[in-house]
Formats: C-alpha cells, structure tokens, sequence
C-alpha cells in the first residue's frame, strides 16, 4: 500500500471514530455536562484520538503533494508526531492523574489499563524519536497514527458499552 493510499485511509477511520462519538454522546440519556469527571475524560481522549492521527494523516498528504517529494518528508512527519504526542501525553497523564483511585474504580476504570496504553504510546513516541532521527521510513510514523486509532477505540467501546 502506498503511503498516500495508507493515509487516506487512516484518515477516513479517524473522521468516522470521531463521528461515531457524537453519536453515542447523543443518545445517552443525561446531558455531557451531567456526565461523571471520568466518562468526560473518556470522551476528550476518543476525540483526540480520532483527532491527532487526522491531523498527522492530514500532513502527511500535504506534505506527499509537494513535487518533487522531499527526501525528508518521513522526518518531518516523525519529528512532528514526536512533539504532538509528547504535548498530548503529559497533559493526559496529569488529568488522569488527578483521579482518586475509588472514583476510578466506582466508574469501571483501571489505572492498569492506562498505563499499558500510556507504554504502548511511549513506544510509538520513541519510535517518532528514531524514524526522525535515523530510519526516514514512513512505517514507524504510521505505527504512531494506529496507535491513536486502536487508543481511540477502547473509550469508544467503553462509551457504547456502558449502561
């Protein structure tokens, strides 16, 4: 698959998590500012989960339109991600971390789970890291744009799921 094809297809699945989370914030029953700090946290994070990998898609097809294609258009894109996903993780990590441990658990929610998301996304961050630095392949900056997606898809699940 080629990288233009590669992205828009990612970027089709981002727009359609995103769409998808307006939905289900539509038939719950109470309004989104009746909802618990928790399930508000859930739904900022499948936004920007569906969000950052649009926009890093958005980018990459950008910069695939300038002829004749840079040879450093994989860095760039890795570098960018790098910073973009550093800016989103300490914020995410500083929200989170101001949950009590019994409101987490009362909301069906597992610090566990988080940090095992927060590893694999440290991962894709070091992979941005090396790809900018030493790779210039596109296959680590894409690994960060699945990552958000399939990050993206365990509070969409938990939304739609939950009673």
């Amino acid at each position: 698959m080629e990288p233009g094809e590669a992205l828009s297809t990612a970027a089709q699945i981002a727009v359609a998590l995103a769409g998808f989370a307006g939905v289900v914030v539509v038939f719950r029953r109470e309004s989104v500012h009746d909802w618990s700090p928790i399930n508000k946290f859930r739904l900022r994070q499948l936004l920007t989960n569906s969000i950052l990998p649009l926009a890093f898609c958005m980018i990459g097809l950008l910069l695939l339109t300038i002829r004749p294609v840079p040879a450093d258009i994989r860095c760039w894109c890795s570098g960018a991600a790098f910073v973009i996903l550093l800016l989103f993780g300490i914020g995410t990590v500083k929200v989170f971390r101001r949950f009590d441990l019994q409101e987490l658990h009362r909301a069906g929610a597992s610090r566990s789970v988080f940090y095992l998301t927060a590893a694999v996304g440290i991962a894709a961050m070091l992979l941005q890291l090396y790809n900018a630095a030493l790779r210039n392949a596109f296959w680590p900056f894409f690994t960060a744009i699945g990552v958000q997606l399939i990050a993206a898809m365990f509070p969409f699940a938990r939304m739609v799921l939950a009673p």
